[in-house]
């Protein structure tokens, strides 16, 4: 038996802990704005921090009521963000606060506290040595502790396994714990890849000893572990639900002070070799090399700490299939994921020298979804002094993290429909995005930028466009996002104009300019009086089949 690493003190019994805050603070790597939250989530590292005369976080104690939004005893009126819902719901909910309630629940920190309240024992230990099993309802995300992975079977398999719900056999994983055979099976109900770790988790059965007492695994895992089961890797929409899910995951996951912590390991659940355009992402969460599914093939491997993190395809899920309520906005959720990844990959925001508004047009290198007409709608725009143009390509010649550096320092964002308007959740809370045409997928990405909290714009006048041709889709009949594009100028730039007001009216742009190098935090509306705090009551909430379709393929 060969064991990975150092052993980790446990707090609980069945609680995912990983090693404690080191002397010089440098494991609390979070924007300075969350760690007041931080601390707040653990109060034994405060006080540490409060006694400790070298402690850099001595601000962030003042505020001993501020709260993420998800814990049991966490006010409204402390919580990171405040629902906003200036909008009519069109009918979902009866009344304003089942809104501002569905929205928060939907979206928000109120997707966290629900999946920390589903929280069940599936497998359960007795002793600090035994083995135990916990998830939220339908096996969406779950958390495991001194558990057995029989990988021996899959020196057989010779094809590729990506998207494979028979990586696991019956008893392939287990540990020893008294097992709710009822109750594991129940919560198995979502069979799918993408959508929970039932196809996985269906297959865990007790063990008759203790597996690392016993000795019985080829390898032993001391550090935390998360197995991830991905989307595809070469379209920033659908990654980025894999990274935004893990996020979320280590807040439904808080539970000891280092839940932040890089010094963890994460099992890409397929045996291709991760490559991406986006791989530098992994950076935030993790400082260890990927592992894959060939790094275990022909082992038995135990877990000291396992966690299966929110998955990308859930069934009303976070991100892709989130049937969002009508008229809300700014998701303290994807707000703080934005800030949390800037934070950890180092993307400066740089002061401004003058007070022009810079203006990022995304060109697309691809065969379809060209604006015909780009060069002269850029030329245009530099014809206007109070704009910065800036017309760029991201592709594999600039590199993620310069690309989230040109994002984060935009005011505008403009591109046609495709995943490289993810970037808006990079943008800063004053910005604007206009997705210059929607290639009749109007909600795709109209939805993600209210999630973000930053103002979207379309181009709504059809007359003012011209399409090359009906597009053909791969299997079939037109289609408009399989045609290219050009538009007019003036109603171009008179859609540009009203971003721009909308950027120069913004109190957080005004605060910028004012005061280079401070970020201002706008998450919080409670100066709006459509913010209603959410109450505790749930109330029925009435969904339309075509309120929950997935997005289509980018």
């Amino acid at each position: 038996m060969r064991t990975l690493f150092a052993v980790y003190p446990v707090s609980l019994v069945f609680v995912f802990t990983v090693t404690a805050i080191g002397s010089n603070y440098t494991d609390i790597n979070l924007p300075h704005e969350h760690v007041k939250y931080y601390f707040n989530s653990f109060p034994t590292a405060a006080e540490k921090c409060h006694n400790d005369a070298a402690c850099p976080y001595k601000d962030s104690l003042q505020d001993s009521k501020a709260c993420w939004g998800y814990e049991e005893d966490c006010k409204p009126e402390n919580s990171f963000s405040i629902p906003h819902c200036p909008g009519d719901h069109k009918g979902w909910v009866a009344t304003k606060r089942a809104q501002l309630d569905t929205y928060y629940a939907q979206g928000d920190f109120g997707y966290i506290r629900d999946q920390r309240k589903e929280m069940m024992l599936l497998c359960e230990p007795l002793f600090i040595d035994d083995s135990s099993l916990e998830c939220s309802e339908h096996m969406r995300f779950c958390r495991a502790r001194n558990v057995m992975l029989n990988f021996t079977d899959l020196l057989n398999r010779k094809e590729p396994l990506r998207y494979k719900m028979d990586v696991l056999k019956e008893s392939q994983i287990g540990g020893y714990c008294t097992l709710n055979e009822k109750r594991l099976q129940e919560n198995a109900d979502h069979i799918s890849p993408l959508q929970s770790w039932g196809p996985e988790l269906r297959n865990f059965r007790k063990l008759p000893h203790r597996p690392i007492v016993h000795g019985d695994c080829d390898v032993v895992i001391e550090k935390p572990t998360f197995i991830m089961k991905i989307d595809a890797i070469v379209n920033m929409y659908h990654h980025f639900c894999d990274f935004f899910n893990l996020y979320a995951s280590l807040h439904v996951n808080l539970s000891h002070p280092s839940a932040f912590d890089t010094d963890n390991h994460i099992l890409i659940w397929e045996s291709y070799s991760y490559r991406s355009a986006f791989q530098d992402t992994f950076e935030a969460f993790t400082r260890n090399p990927l592992w894959d599914l060939k790094t275990f093939r022909g082992e038995t491997v135990c877990f000291k700490n396992l966690v299966f993190p929110l998955l990308p395809r859930m069934i009303f899920g976070l991100y892709y299939n989130t049937p969002l309520i009508y008229g809300c906005e700014k998701s303290g959720l994807f707000k703080a994921f934005g800030d949390h990844m800037l934070h950890r990959l180092q993307i400066p925001l740089r002061p401004r020298k003058d007070r022009k508004i810079r203006v990022t047009l995304l060109s697309r290198d691809t065969q379809y979804r060209k604006i015909l007409n780009e060069n002269e709608l850029v030329k245009a725009l530099k014809e206007n002094p109070e704009y910065k143009v800036n017309k760029v390509v991201y592709n594999k010649n600039i590199s993620f993290k310069k690309q989230l550096e040109i994002t984060r320092n935009s005011d505008i964002f403009i591109g046609i429909h495709g995943a490289g308007l993810t970037h808006l959740m990079f943008l800063p809370d004053w910005a604007a995005v206009f997705e210059i045409y929607n290639c009749e997928d109007p909600n795709c990405y109209k939805d993600l930028a209210r999630l973000r909290g930053v103002k979207y714009f379309t181009w709504k006048d059809t007359s003012k466009l011209v399409q090359q041709d009906p597009g053909t889709h791969p299997d079939g009949g037109a289609h408009a996002k399989f045609t290219n594009y050009s538009f007019d100028v003036k109603e171009f730039l008179r859609i540009v104009s009203l971003a721009k007001n909308h950027v120069k009216r913004h109190n957080a742009f005004k605060k910028f300019n004012n005061s280079p190098g401070k970020i201002p935090n706008d998450t919080r509306t409670i100066d709006n009086e459509e913010s209603v705090q959410p109450s505790n009551t749930k109330e029925p909430i009435r969904l339309q089949k075509s309120d929950i379709l997935s997005k289509d393929e980018l």
